[in-house]
This record gives C-alpha cells, structure tokens and sequence, in this order.
C-alpha cells in the first residue's frame, strides 16, 4: 500500500504509546504527520493480509542499540509475519506478507546523476551503467529493502544488492519523482489504503 499521508484514514488512538512518545519529539508538524501516517499505515496493510481489525494490530520495535521503538517492525499478534514501511516528504508507504518484506520509497533529485550518492551506494558494475537519478534512486529502493530485510547493511551497500534471485520484486513511481520498492519472499500485489480512491 501507499499513498500521501492524508490518505492514510485511520485513529491516531491505534498507536502504542511508545510510538505516540517518538511522534511527539518531531520538531516539525510535517515530520510528525508523516510518522504518524506510515505506522498506521503498516496497520492497515498487516490487517488486509491477516483478516484482521487492524484496531487491534500492537506494532513493537526493538533493537540493542537504540531500544524501543527502533529495529525490525512486527506485530505482537502476528510475529512471523513479515512488515515494512517506509515515508519520504509527501508520501508513505507498507508492505505485510509471508517471510521477509523490506519496503522504502524515496524521492528522485533533480539535476544531473549524484554521484556523491552513487559512489556509496552502487557496485562498480551499477555504477557503469548508471546515468541519471532516476536510475540511481531505484538501485537504492531496491538496496534499503533489503537492508530492512536484514540481508545488506549500509556499510556493505556499495558491494552488494544487484541479486534478487529467489525473491520478488514489485515496484511504482508515485508521480514524477517517487520511486518505490517491495521485496519479498512471495508473490506482492500492490493494492489501495483502504478508502483510497482507485
């Protein structure tokens, strides 16, 4: 699912408090917004493959370093299934399935190739290839998938992430400058928030 975060209708009351406590140290309302709208979102998306009142979905995070409310998302009521969501200015986006699910939407630059961003995130062999933003952007959606996969780390980015064999990749642009992609273990089909229009 994704879609701009005023799409995303859902009660901000569906939040843990620990995800109500890190929406409150936004500086910025747009920042809080959007936070507020991925959680919910990821939700919604966990409860259209669960058969589930997503009311009733607890997303929990942890990780060693930083403690709750970072690491790996998952559902109390549902830990084996895999969850992801990502947001970028204006746009918000999940994924729920069997296994792993990496998500991440980001914004194309404008401009010539960025090639700061390209030298640390791509191969030699992508960087061959690689001409424009757009190009370089959907290298690295694909690459922040699987780093919420668990299978790249950002310090391995420029070495790895071109081989996608035995998963699935489901990717779309949201308007001319978002680029978006789901890997996962099974089959994704991308389907509206619900209440979206078509």
């Amino acid at each position: 699912m994704g879609g701009r975060p005023d799409e995303v209708r859902a009660p901000d009351e569906w939040l843990t408090e620990v995800e109500r406590e890190r929406a409150a140290r936004f500086k910025f309302e747009h920042d809080r917004t959007i936070f507020i709208a991925a959680h919910l979102l990821v939700r919604l998306c966990a409860a259209e493959v669960l058969g589930a009142d997503p009311a009733e979905l607890t997303l929990l995070q942890y990780c060693d370093l930083h403690g709750f409310g970072h690491g790996r998302p998952y559902f109390e009521q549902a830990p084996d299934l895999g969850v992801s969501f990502s947001h970028t200015r204006g746009y918000v986006c999940a994924g729920a399935g069997p296994g792993k699910v990496g998500v991440d939407a980001e914004r194309v630059r404008p401009g010539p190739l960025d090639t700061v961003l390209a030298g640390r995130v791509l191969t030699p062999r992508e960087r061959a290839m690689v001409t424009g933003n757009d190009e370089l952007i959907r290298h690295w959606t694909r690459k922040e998938a699987l780093i919420k996969r668990g299978e790249l780390t950002l310090d391995k980015v420029s070495e790895g992430g071109e081989d996608l064999a035995g998963r699935h990749l489901l990717e779309w642009s949201a308007g001319p400058d978002i680029r978006v992609a789901v890997v996962t273990d099974s089959p994704a089909r991308r389907v509206p928030i619900p209440g979206q229009d078509p």
